[in-house]
């Protein structure tokens, strides 16, 4: 097993978020307010997150934010994290591709969500908050603020879906064990919570769901502020430290990605591997492909409408402009819990929409080939989301095979899978199956949503 790993100094960590928004040449469509429709302003938003996440949410101006110091030192703990030639996963395709991997795996928590509950815990401990909620799909987000929660000296209460709570036990237990209460959604503690439950005794739960008591709950709770791991722009402005890593690293490599791949839950780890080398398309300096990867179970994406919808499945968020398959989906119980979520981020859907990047669907027996196959060659079991990413390496990588072409593809490994051997054992024991979608029950689901706006 041969790798090659380029590291960064301190000194070369990032100082500032990168804003894609800014640079884009069509800004993506406001997020509305749901009771007036008008555009949302940033007051509108100061009672649910801190002022200053508020801002940059809505912020169109800045091209650079700088990095709180506090929170930059924070990031020296576990960044620069690697990049990584992947010749293994080359040698076993037999591929003329050149495969390289940044590997957010290897911070505290094992995913690259602490980059952003570092900055959101910071700001809302800053302001004053004392208490902060938020969901959690797979657990990797719950995990990464309950740290950075701890870290600040903040109660944290988060409503992690009910399916991985129950598939991922693991997982809750680290968020117990830094001192956050964690809660299996939908529960009968929020007024969402027990509606849902009322009209379906045996859900699951969903990310929009789980959203939806953590909004809830935010809001009727004193000193209190929401967070959340993906799809709205400060979340992925504070992940662009990946990218900017990534862009420094392949030039050490003396290399340039012709195509970066993430895999595609709300929008975080894409946008953040993805955006700072996206603002060279936009100059005509490059012409890099990108290529979000969602799971086949839940493609908003490539089989999604782009409408205004909520964000949650109650609708206490704003109406975001984004691809969805409606507010009221109720995805399949993948074990890629952290890709189960109904919309993308608004960003991502302009981007889409204007065709300045790809998607895919990969299906989860597919993820999981490709997660095994990585873990043979490169020694690092995956988390089952970062699977899907894999997969759509290993599909670029194979064309290369039938084109003879030498490309150079970048992907995002965004977690490790250690906390997930369960889904792996059923994998291996056969038991993992594919969940297919009719065209009929996307339509059924996005017909609810037609009169929004």
């Amino acid at each position: 097993m041969k790798q090659k790993r380029y590291l960064l100094s301190e000194d070369n960590i990032p100082t500032h978020w990168y804003n894609v928004v800014a640079d884009m040449k069509n800004k993506p469509m406001p997020p509305l307010n749901p009771g007036t429709k008008e555009p949302l302003k940033n007051e509108d938003l100061y009672p649910l997150f801190a002022k200053k996440l508020a801002d940059q949410e809505l912020d169109q101006e800045n091209i650079w934010i700088e990095i709180p110091e506090e929170v930059r030192e924070m990031y020296k703990s576990y960044r620069s994290t690697p990049l990584v030639r992947a010749y293994g996963l080359e040698k076993a395709l037999g591929t003329p591709a050149h495969i390289y991997f940044k590997n957010e795996s290897v911070s505290p928590v094992g995913s690259h969500k602490l980059n952003s509950a570092l900055a959101q815990a910071y700001y809302c401990k800053e302001e004053g908050v004392t208490n902060i909620t938020t969901e959690t799909g797979a657990g990797q987000w719950g995990a990464a603020l309950s740290y950075a929660a701890k870290a600040f000296d903040l109660d944290l209460a988060v409503y992690m879906v009910k399916i991985s709570y129950q598939q991922k036990p693991y997982r809750r237990s680290i968020m117990q064990t830094y001192g956050a209460q964690v809660i299996a959604s939908p529960s009968m503690s929020t007024k969402a919570g027990r509606k849902i439950l009322t009209e379906h005794p045996n859900y699951m739960g969903s990310l929009g769901t789980a959203i939806s008591e953590a909004v809830e709950l935010a809001m009727s709770t004193e000193n209190c502020k929401y967070t959340l791991g993906s799809v709205l722009n400060h979340v992925t402005l504070h992940q662009t430290v990946i990218g900017q890593e990534a862009e420094k690293q392949m030039e050490m490599a003396g290399e340039y990605p012709d195509i970066v791949i993430g895999c595609f839950g709300g929008g975080s780890n894409f946008g953040g591997i993805s955006f700072p080398f996206m603002r060279h398309n936009f100059t005509g300096e490059r012409n890099t492909r990108f290529i979000a990867a969602e799971p086949a179970s839940c493609p908003k994406l490539t089989r999604g409408q782009f409408h205004y919808d909520f964000g949650d499945e109650a609708g206490y968020t704003p109406l975001l402009p984004m691809f969805t398959l409606g507010h009221n989906f109720a995805p399949a119980n993948i074990h890629a819990g952290g890709l189960r979520y109904h919309g993308a981020g608004v960003i991502v859907s302009q981007l889409l929409k204007d065709n300045l990047m790809e998607a895919v669907d990969i299906e989860q027996l597919e993820a999981f080939d490709a997660a095994v196959l990585f873990a043979e060659a490169e020694g690092i079991i995956p988390a089952p989301e970062s699977s899907h990413a894999i997969a759509a390496t290993i599909r670029e990588a194979k064309k290369c095979i039938e084109t003879g072409e030498e490309k150079t593809i970048l992907f995002c490994l965004s977690g490790h899978g250690l906390i997930d051997m369960a889904s792996y054992d059923q994998y291996l024991a056969g038991d993992l199956v594919n969940y297919s979608l009719s065209d009929e029950e996307i339509e059924k689901n996005l017909e609810e949503i037609k009169d929004l706006v």
